[in-house]
């Protein structure tokens, strides 16, 4: 499973999306009032519009959106000017824009109200401004859940949330759900671990909240959800705080639930690449799993490898032998039987990156293409994709000086490596070829041994 991080509004939009299927039948409300602006002028043009005439009516909350915890303790959250509870829309524009002008440092790990190690530092871009919520500390509850293996997943409860949930943990409540848990099962088991300290009088409303709140995490996808804290006035519910994160290898089933949903870099990371960004959209469309991420653009040893695992094994290897990760180029893989075309696509990204410039030192660049023994993705099917990125490619990879070490197995392997093997040799590329006889990473070894004899 990969998961990725989404926006709190994203979240809050999800809900609010889906609220008639899941809640509203319990007589649950959920008073959606939230927008996500870059700036204090798009807040006050959204403001002139009727739909959002309540941020010139009501209390204001304003803080970034920006995938980092702790806001209150970074002093990132505005809900007041003097008192609680009346912060105005020119209030909301003049902090919103004075946080975005300079980059702010973030603390990520408190003791108390003491912040913990080093800050990361980046600008603020989305800011979240929603109404005011006035309620008591002893209003605040505390509601998430998490996969946990392949068998079940994790309900937490507590009656204890807010911002200092982490100190309170003691008192929260794990349930664990089998993932085949029917819903007479899931209300059964939640019903009977509701935290005994939430009062009486709203620990039916809670109750049902939960119940529903878990489908719903299941039903979407997600790989965690977390509201802390929530706030229950009558039958209203108000999800002040959200974090959320989804199940992306999931996107193309959830593509009507989920809608035109983003997956942003988190803060303090550099923003990702148009060629990462592709890769991600062509990820999100398919039922494989394409993912690339850029390490050095200029460094001279590329992977293309298939499956998550294999991937990791293969960026420690080069490393290792390498000395150090300063020649590895990117991380990343295609598994999950993707299509041709989808393959061919990755790899033409990826050569494309790698031809752009030859190595400084005119030593050439190395071309891994590896894997392990794939249970179902075919290699033939993917060589194919492999090889007509070649055909696009290969003046330019003579140009820089490509030699590709390739190993795989599989179903179809002997055809796949037959025919790339082939195609390569047509095409005037160095290539080696390896089954499942060698081991997964020799061709890792292989390269950088002869790499480093060209060198003398």
């Amino acid at each position: 499973m990969a998961q990725k991080p989404i926006r709190e509004f994203d979240g809050k939009r999800l809900f609010k999306e889906n609220w008639e299927e899941y809640f509203a039948p319990l007589g649950l409300e959920y008073p959606f009032e939230s927008v996500l602006v870059t700036s204090g002028e798009e807040l006050k043009k959204l403001a002139e519009k009727e739909e959002y005439k309540w941020l010139k009516e009501k209390p204001l909350v304003a803080k970034p959106d920006m995938l980092f915890g702790k806001r209150g303790k970074n002093n990132l959250v505005l809900f007041k000017v003097k008192k609680p509870g009346d912060v105005k829309l020119k209030d909301a524009i003049k902090w919103i824009d004075e946080k975005r002008k300079t980059p702010q440092k973030v603390y990520f790990k408190f003791d108390g109200d003491k912040p913990v190690g080093e800050p990361k530092e980046d600008k603020l871009t989305y800011f979240i401004v929603e109404p005011f919520t006035p309620h008591s500390e002893d209003e605040e509850y505390y509601i998430a859940a998490t996969t946990y293996d392949a068998d079940y997943d994790v309900l937490y409860m507590s009656a204890h949330g807010g911002v200092e949930v982490e100190e309170n943990w003691d008192k929260v409540t794990e349930v664990k759900i089998p993932v085949d848990a029917t819903d007479e099962e899931i209300e059964k088991l939640i019903s009977e671990n509701i935290p005994a300290d939430i009062p009486e009088d709203k620990k039916e409303v809670y109750k049902k909240f939960a119940v529903q709140f878990y489908k719903f995490f299941r039903d979407l996808n997600f790989a965690y959800l977390e509201i802390n804290p929530l706030v229950i006035v009558g039958n209203k519910v108000y999800l002040l705080d959200l974090v959320a994160r989804l199940d992306d290898t999931a996107g193309y089933l959830m593509k009507d639930k989920w809608g035109d949903i983003e997956f942003p870099t988190p803060f303090g990371m550099p923003e990702k690449s148009p060629e990462e960004k592709a890769i991600a959209e062509a990820d999100a469309k398919s039922g494989a799993s394409l993912k690339l991420t850029i390490l050095n653009p200029k460094g001279r040893i590329w992977t293309l490898v298939a499956g998550g695992g294999a991937s990791v094994v293969y960026a420690d290897t080069i490393a290792d032998l390498a000395g150090g990760v300063e020649e590895l180029a990117n991380y990343g893989e295609y598994s999950g039987g993707p299509t041709t075309d989808e393959t061919r696509f990755y790899t033409e990204t990826v050569l494309d990156l790698m031809t752009r410039e030859k190595d400084p030192e005119g030593k050439g660049k190395i071309l891994i293409i590896g894997g392990a023994i794939a249970n179902f993705t075919d290699v033939a099917k993917t060589f194919t994709g492999i090889i007509q990125a070649f055909r696009k490619y290969a003046d330019k990879m003579k140009d820089v000086g490509v030699k590709i070490y390739v190993r795989r197995g599989g179903p179809n392997y002997e055809k796949g490596l037959k025919l790339i093997k082939e195609e390569a040799e047509k095409l005037g590329l160095p290539i080696k070829v390896y089954g499942p006889e060698t081991h997964i990473t020799e061709i890792v070894q292989m390269a950088i041994e002869e790499d480093k004899k060209g060198a003398k």
